[in-house]
Parts: C-alpha cells; sequence; structure tokens
C-alpha cells in the first residue's frame, strides 16, 4: 500500500485543479465563436484605447468586458475567429478592422437599428443613420435636476420621484393632472359670507376635520390623467358636508363621474371645468355615490369623444330629485340623488376660513400649481424659483382645486413659526 503524508497528497490535489482550470480557460477562448461574426457592434466605442492596452503574443488577461461578453487586446485575438475588441485593429495595428461595423447606435448594451428608438424619461430619441441618438428636448414631469436642486436648498419640504409621473412632459401634467378652470370675474365678486368670532374666541393652533368628524371625512380618489379636479374637489367637500350634518346618517362618496360626464354646460369633463357650475349642478340635478358611478378613468388625454353621461334623474317636487337609471355599476343598486345647498364664498381672512372649517367642515379651495408641485413628498410645500434660470417652457403653471380639512402650525430651526393648510 502507497502511503504519504495527507498534506502533501492536498497540495498535489490543488495543484492538479489550478492546471485543469487553467487549461479550461485557455480552451474556452479558443472554442467560443467569434465576436464579430455579424460585423462589429459599437464600432465607435474605446475599449483597448481608453485603457491603453495592447499585447504581444497571447495575454488571456489583456481583455476587457464587451456588450457582456470579453474582448481582447492581444495579438492572438487577430485570428480567423477573432475575439478582439472592437478598437483593437485602429489603436493597436494602425489599421483598419477586418469586419463591416453593424450599422445602429449603442443603448444599454444594445444594438438599435437606425430609425430605432427608445424612452428617456418623457423625451423619444431615435437612431440616426450615422449612429448617433438625437433626442427630444421636452421639459418632463419628473426633473432630477430639480429634485436634487429643491433637496439641497432650506426650502422646507423634501421633493422626490413619483413613479405615476414618471415619462409625462411637464405640459401634459399642467394640461392633464389638474383640470380646474379660473372663476370669472363675475363669481370672484360674489358676495362673500363673513363668519364672526365672539369676543375673546381663540382658535386653536392645529385643528384637523377626521378627529372631529371620525368616519365622515372621506379619503381623496384619484383623478388619474383626467383634468377634473373641479369635480372631484366638488364631489370630495360635498361628501364630507353631507356626512357632517346629517350627522353621520348618510356618509356616501359622492360620484366626480357623475359631474364629468352629465354637468356638460359651459364644462368641459377631463378637459377641466369650473367650480361655479360644479355646485350649480349638485343643487339642480343632484348625483349618486360613486359606488353607484365609478371613475371610469377616461383620460382625456387621448383623443375621442367625452364619456357619456350614464345618469339622469326627474324631479319630484320641492326641488328633491329620483334617478330614472338603475347604476351604471351592476352590482349597485343604490340609486339614490344626492343634492347641496348653494354654495357661498369666503372671505380671505384665514381666521375666518378656520372657523368655518371648524364649525362646518373641509372647504374648497383654488391653488395656482407650478412645476415643482409635482415633486413634493413631504413637507410644508412653498413654490420655489429653482426654474428661474432655465429656459420658459421650464416653468409652467395652472389651477387645480382642493378639499382643506386642517391647519397646523410648525416651528422653524431659525425660530419663526409657519402655519399651513392641510389640503388633498
Amino acid at each position: 500500500m502507497w502511503r504519504c503524508p495527507m498534506g502533501l497528497l492536498l497540495l498535489f490535489l490543488l495543484a492538479g485543479q489550478v492546471a485543469l482550470g487553467a487549461r479550461q480557460g485557455r480552451w474556452r477562448r479558443e472554442l467560443a465563436p467569434g465576436l464579430h461574426l455579424r460585423g462589429i457592434r459599437d464600432a465607435e466605442g474605446s475599449y483597448c484605447q481608453k485603457q491603453d492596452l495592447c499585447c504581444h503574443g497571447r495575454v488571456d488577461d489583456c481583455s476587457l468586458p464587451y456588450l457582456g461578453a470579453t474582448c481582447y487586446c492581444d495579438l492572438f485575438c487577430n485570428r480567423t475567429v477573432s475575439d478582439c475588441c472592437p478598437d483593437f485593429w485602429d489603436f493597436c495595428l494602425g489599421v483598419a478592422p477586418p469586419f463591416p461595423p453593424v450599422q445602429g447606435c449603442m443603448h444599454g448594451g444594445r444594438i438599435y437599428p437606425v430609425f430605432g428608438t427608445y424612452w428617456d424619461n418623457c423625451n423619444r430619441c431615435t437612431c440616426q443613420e450615422k449612429g448617433q441618438w438625437e433626442c427630444d428636448q421636452e421639459p418632463c414631469l419628473v426633473d432630477p435636476d430639480m429634485i436634487a436642486a429643491i433637496n439641497q436648498g432650506n426650502y422646507g419640504w423634501q421633493a422626490g420621484n413619483h413613479s405615476a409621473f414618471w415619462g409625462m412632459t411637464l405640459d401634459s401634467g399642467i394640461r392633464y393632472r389638474l383640470g380646474t378652470i379660473r372663476p370669472s370675474s363675475s363669481v370672484m365678486n360674489m358676495n362673500e359670507i363673513y363668519t364672526v368670532l365672539a369676543p375673546g374666541e381663540v382658535l386653536p393652533k392645529a385643528f384637523e376635520a377626521s378627529k372631529k368628524w371620525p368616519n365622515m371625512i372621506h379619503d381623496p380618489l384619484d383623478q388619474g390623467n383626467c383634468a377634473g379636479s373641479w369635480a372631484f374637489s366638488t364631489a370630495a367637500v360635498a361628501s364630507d358636508r353631507v356626512s357632517i350634518h346629517s350627522m353621520g346618517h348618510m356618509t356616501p362618496v359622492l360620484s366626480p363621474q357623475n359631474l364629468l360626464s352629465c354637468d356638460t354646460h359651459h364644462q368641459q369633463g377631463c378637459q377641466g371645468g369650473r367650480l361655479d357650475g360644479a355646485w350649480w349642478f349638485l343643487r339642480r340635478r343632484g348625483v349618486v355615490s360613486d359606488h353607484c358611478y365609478p371613475f371610469s378613468g377616461h383620460e382625456q388625454a387621448e383623443a375621442g369623444p367625452a364619456t357619456p353621461c350614464m345618469m339622469h334623474s326627474r324631479a319630484m317636487g320641492r326641488g328633491k330629485r329620483q334617478a330614472t337609471r338603475r347604476c351604471p355599476n351592476s352590482h349597485d343598486d343604490a340609486n339614490e340623488i344626492y343634492q347641496v345647498t348653494p354654495a357661498y364664498r369666503l372671505g380671505s381672512d384665514e381666521k375666518e376660513i378656520m372657523k368655518e372649517l371648524m364649525e362646518n367642515g373641509p372647504v374648497q379651495a383654488l391653488m395656482e400649481v407650478y412645476e415643482d408641485f409635482f415633486l413634493y413628498k413631504s413637507g410644508i410645500y412653498s413654490h420655489t424659483l429653482v426654474s428661474m434660470g432655465r429656459p420658459e417652457q421650464y416653468r409652467r403653471h395652472g389651477t387645480h382645486s382642493v378639499k382643506i380639512t386642517g391647519w397646523g402650525e410648525e416651528m422653524l430651526p431659525d425660530g419663526r413659526t409657519l402655519k399651513y393648510w392641510q389640503r388633498v
């Protein structure tokens, strides 16, 4: 029986494995198919030149990553089955490559054919005949440079990337994510309802309607790319007020789709509308619940006719109305019509707005939305001037309507107190 020290045997085995691995590595390179059988991809790429790499003979370590494979900058690569890097011949040998370049453009490790396209956020890039990309230059709704500028500044709020907005242009965001037409001068000149504070009455520093009226303040509905904030905010405020004034006996989520499709007098559905028209419709015609007539998600960003009205009603006397159609949602039979009392305009004094909110429930407000609003993530929002040095197309604004549910105060690091409205 042949014996040897265990350590020595282990040493021989390891040496054999290393030698076998080296031979397998060499065989793998020799047996691999050529890299340029269909032409040189990324012919303009810098590989050997970028690393200043040219090796004599065969040097398997004289290699670089190349489109998911490995290319070489040694003389051994220049054989019948070539695995040279695209710029080996020009940089190392000073001659033209023996393979034709593949016509197209490189992006993300992939060759795109001439006139092929890919999307960079909201801009489409097209491969040109000379192998160069040509990209649109539209301002995008999600702007990484603006996000960084806001977060590096001392603006009191943080910006972030909302995936729902990725791929949208700033223009489409203003056109299809807002949707309230500014009121006419006659509406703006309506008499204001003044709320009088009692002598010595002090309002709280913070208030939230959902805490005073639990289960009566509804979560906001997503309007998607429908420019219908005029309908969504009106239905939201009316829903909460119906719940509060009925003392919780009725807690409907009123249907914005009922307004979008059926309130058509001087209204434009998902292309914008007026608040005074929405409140008139709620008073005179009424709407059903969102469960009965759910939001269809129809986006007017797409060409096509508006969604037809699928709910009608008739007068029953004393101003009341009754639905004359079944719910568009076939799983709901509750087609009760909800109506409201006449809308009124509050004064601009913040204390009067606060008292109204605290006594009667959420209120509706108009706000001017700027390009940075779509990046809001947390904190107390206020419009920044980070886009002032950019071209005009990067500075856009539009009118939006929201539901205000409360207010509060926040102490800033410099000792100042900043008041804010809570809105959805």
